[in-house]
């Protein structure tokens, strides 16, 4: 199984596409909180649509809850801009996880220090005046790359 991470999501409607993404991929999907919206936000359940009620999501209340959790994953790749290895450099495994930080800032330094190299991947893109794809977007490039990896598309 995948398990993709959510570091504090802001946007409801990054979340619920990332949420159909996996209920759709059969991947776990891990909220780490505070989140920057209620689940029950209108915007949520539409991006999400029907998906939702089949997602396997499990809730956090902080990353030490997150790294505690008997449902956690194996080993955790950070998404990050920030990163020298690409994502189609990793080696990934069942059972890994991809952890993507909130959209305003991603993911806090000491967290990148926790991850570590080679642990930190990035998707590259050719313009050097754009930040980044859109999180939603990132969360299924690199999501299908692992089922890719793993031969686990039917």
């Amino acid at each position: 199984m995948l398990h993709v991470v959510l570091f504090e999501p802001q946007i409801p409607q990054n979340t619920g596409n990332i949420g159909r993404l996996c209920a759709v991929t059969k991947s776990r999907l891990h909220l780490i909180h505070p989140l920057g919206f209620t689940i029950t936000d209108r915007h949520l359940k539409r991006s999400g649509m029907d998906y939702w009620k089949s997602l396997d999501v499990h809730h956090h209340e902080n990353w030490e809850a997150f790294s505690n959790s008997p449902a956690r994953p194996a080993r955790v790749f950070m998404c990050t801009t920030k990163a020298q290895t690409l994502y189609w450099d990793a080696r990934f495994q069942d059972g890994d996880g991809l952890l993507f930080g909130k959209e305003s800032a991603g993911c806090p330094p000491w967290l990148h220090e926790k991850i570590g190299e080679p642990f930190r991947i990035r998707i590259p893109h050719e313009n050097p005046d754009m930040r980044s794809l859109n999180l939603s977007t990132a969360a299924g490039v690199v999501t299908y790359e692992v089922l890719r990896q793993l031969k686990n598309l039917t």
